[in-house]
């Protein structure tokens, strides 16, 4: 498997039972948000992807498509040169399986799509905050050269890695949970290398230094791993509350961001 193929897979695993619905808040699941317009529409679909279904809906002058998530790939289509060099696709695939389709057969656009809703929160939260490049994140941008893709994969790694670490700051993870991740991995498709791999992360030692070296000076990545910490936990422990609080001064990001990052996952301040 690779990377994003693994991403998908834990994502698939469901590593907390609030993940769905985090992701469902960051698209904008309630009335008028873009998970509720696709819905609307699906039944009208002629042919084509939910990919397809996103970039038609960008393209017809739409500009309040999906309320803030629909402005934000909006605002990063235009920075981007056009909606093509978005990753809708993925958004798509990622969109389906939150409204109960997809299988394991998009394992690996689930996780290409996770990388590009994260993309999409770290460029809303960054925006107007004097923090960042004020770029398109990668993920959310497709990858446009061979230097892009070893990047995003890097990214992509990170990510797991992330949400794995902050799984584990509330003490370990137990010996029921880990069976449970890597029984969902092995129908997921995942080989005896990735599920050996998976474990690895699970059991060693907390790694936050590590994540927090990886994105230093970097907003965007930064605020990437913050929201995918967000999507692997409950945050309903003093240990959780305490790590996020000790990964977000670590990360360098500013308040305002940590509060965007947070509303759009749909949970109250940290």
């Amino acid at each position: 498997m690779s990377l994003s193929d693994l991403l998908g897979a834990m994502i698939q695993s469901g590593m907390t039972p609030s993940s769905n619905q985090r992701m469902r808040n960051a698209f904008g699941g309630g009335s008028g948000g873009l998970l509720e317009s696709l819905s609307g529409m699906l039944g009208k679909q002629q042919g084509g992807g939910l990919g397809d279904l996103i970039s038609g809906m960008l393209g017809g002058g739409g500009r309040d498509l999906g309320g803030m998530f629909g402005g934000v790939l909006n605002q990063a289509g235009e920075m981007a040169g056009g909606k093509q060099n978005l990753a809708l696709g993925g958004l798509g695939a990622l969109a389906g399986a939150l409204l109960g389709g997809g299988g394991k057969s998009v394992g690996g656009a689930l996780g290409g799509g996770v990388m590009a809703l994260l993309g999409a929160m770290a460029f809303g939260a960054l925006q107007g905050t004097g923090q960042g490049k004020g770029e398109v994140p990668l993920g959310l941008l497709e990858p446009q050269t061979d230097a892009d893709k070893r990047e995003l994969e890097q990214h992509t790694e990170l990510v797991l890695k992330a949400m794995i670490n902050a799984a584990k700051s509330d003490g370990r993870i137990d010996e029921k949970e880990i069976h449970r991740i890597v029984g969902k991995l092995q129908e997921a498709g995942a080989d005896a290398n990735d599920q050996r791999f998976v474990l690895a992360q699970m059991q060693k030692p907390m790694e936050t230094e590590t994540l927090i070296s990886a994105a230093r000076g970097r907003a965007e990545l930064g605020a990437r791993i913050y929201a995918a910490s967000l999507m692997a936990i409950e945050v309903d422990t003093v240990a959780e509350k305490n790590y996020l609080r000790e990964l977000s001064s670590g990360l360098g990001l500013s308040q305002e961001v940590i509060r965007k990052i947070e509303h759009m996952a749909g949970i109250q301040p940290v």
